[in-house]
């Protein structure tokens, strides 16, 4: 078999999915390589879609780590957040976050994986605990089974679409032993400036734009400028592709919307990070009632693709004028260690997405991503953050000072709502003037997304073959 003509491709989630197989990523990668692996995470059947002509799909084993595992990872990661925290809120924030004062056993060896990265945080002793933790599952079933299969199809290269998982740890260990060489996709914006360590060392990096390799190089001195290259996102592709098209009649009758008014869009986080988004529905729900905002406007939700909806039921039966859109994203299994990664995003879904941010006047999230892609659209976007440290809400204010949304706010691309006041006043300015802001928005999005978005998955295609060769 001609290696540098295989690549294996490592679908790990829902969202490396959609990123990945509902762009035109696909196509192109077919046409670098003669045969394409994909190791799958997923069931086998969320692929029933798609010409698979030229590919191998191969199921990943559901890797539940062993108590030693899952101590060393815990410590590597705890150990780069502590290296890392200086001046940076997002890493402090999420070392107090996995604190516990349970008295449990996988308490006390939470305390003790602390106490160990208190004193051992440098690069080398992270490498330390990452040699412990792959050490800790060399012998595994599943570490053997991968390097049978990695020997067995002999990919060029082994590309990862999300570095974070802990599941592809054993994979990226079999690669190293069979002497594969591995690439990861960098998978969101916030994740090199606040989230814990990488599943581990690759060869090869690809990144959104020259911020994140910035970041990149920033958080881990061992890799090297030539190891990283600037490719894009696929994850906007999407919304420049023509079969995601409709127009603004398809968007009213598809959400029952009155063609005469314009439309504001909350689009939802999940329970875990936007706990507050109940509060903003109804907040803007009454400000409509009690006409506070100048003008009427059709009202839609978006929910969370990473959670059911149940949360917000009440609100749809007080508030009936309210439109929602629940993501057709379906959990194809429950009894997976990571059940969040087996969501599943659906063509229908990104067809809906992209025209609820074409054809929207305006969007309203609390600090997430989807900001990005409404000003893909050039949209208005308000982040309202009405919880703090003093008030009994949830604290998202404190999402304000993580690295990644502070260039946000510095940007002057986004209204920042602490209140209610600021919320409603924020709204009736974009009403009124949707083009402000306008000039920021596009700046912002050149500096997160470094590549025009029709040529990502070539670009990320490209790339891949250059590495595979070199």
């Amino acid at each position: 078999m001609d290696s540098d003509n295989t690549l294996g491709l490592v679908i790990t989630d829902g969202v490396g999915f959609r990123n990945f197989f509902l762009s035109g990523f696909l196509e192109e990668i077919k046409s670098k390589f003669k045969q394409i692996i994909i190791f799958s995470a997923l069931p086998s059947s969320v692929f029933n879609k798609f010409d698979l002509s030229g590919c191998v799909l191969v199921h990943l084993e559901d890797y539940r780590e062993s108590g030693f595992n899952w101590f060393f990872r815990k410590t590597k990661e705890l150990a780069h957040l502590k290296k890392n925290a200086g001046n940076n809120f997002g890493f402090q924030d999420n070392l107090r976050a996995n604190y516990t004062e349970s008295n449990s056993r996988r308490g006390k060896l939470v305390r003790f994986a602390y106490k160990l990265s208190e004193r051992f945080n440098s690069e080398e002793s992270i490498e330390r605990f990452y040699r412990l933790q792959q050490k800790s599952f060399a012998n595994h079933r599943s570490t053997k089974n991968y390097r049978k299969l990695l020997s067995q199809y002999k990919p060029g290269l082994l590309f990862f679409t999300h570095q974070r998982p802990p599941y592809i740890a054993p994979l990226l260990y079999a690669a190293e032993k069979e002497r594969i060489k591995t690439c990861s996709f960098i998978f969101s914006w916030d994740n090199l400036a606040s989230k814990g360590r990488m599943a581990g060392n690759f060869n090869h990096y690809l990144v959104w734009s020259g911020l994140m390799k910035d970041e990149l190089l920033q958080f881990y001195s061992r890799i090297s400028e030539k190891q990283v290259q600037v490719v894009g996102t696929p994850q906007f592709e999407p919304y420049v592709m023509p079969e995601y098209s409709s127009n603004k009649n398809e968007f009213h009758n598809r959400f029952q919307l009155d063609s005469g008014m314009k439309t504001i869009c909350f689009s939802c986080g999940d329970v875990s990070t936007s706990a507050n988004d109940p509060l903003y529905i109804e907040t803007i729900a009454e400000a409509l009632i009690k006409n506070e905002i100048e003008g009427n406007f059709n009202f839609l939700v978006r929910t969370s693709p990473a959670e059911e909806p149940e949360r917000f039921t009440y609100l749809r039966e007080k508030y009936p004028f309210i439109k929602w859109n629940y993501p057709a994203w379906t959990q194809s299994r429950s009894d997976h260690s990571e059940a969040w990664s087996q969501r599943i995003p659906s063509t229908k879904d990104l067809k809906d997405l992209r025209m609820i941010l074409e054809f929207s006047d305006m969007g309203i999230n609390m600090c997430s991503t989807m900001s990005l892609d409404f000003m893909v659209f050039d949209k208005p976007v308000i982040n309202p953050v009405f919880g703090n440290e003093n008030n009994g809400l949830y604290n998202d204010q404190r999402f304000l000072k993580y690295a990644h949304y502070k260039k946000v706010i510095e940007s002057g691309a986004v209204i920042i709502a602490k209140n209610k006041i600021e919320l409603i006043a924020g709204i009736n300015t974009y009403l009124e003037k949707p083009g402000l802001h306008s000039r920021q928005r596009k700046s912002l999005l050149k500096l997160q997304i470094g590549k025009p978005l029709k040529r990502t998955s070539a670009e990320i295609a490209a790339s891949l073959k250059q590495l595979s060769i070199a």
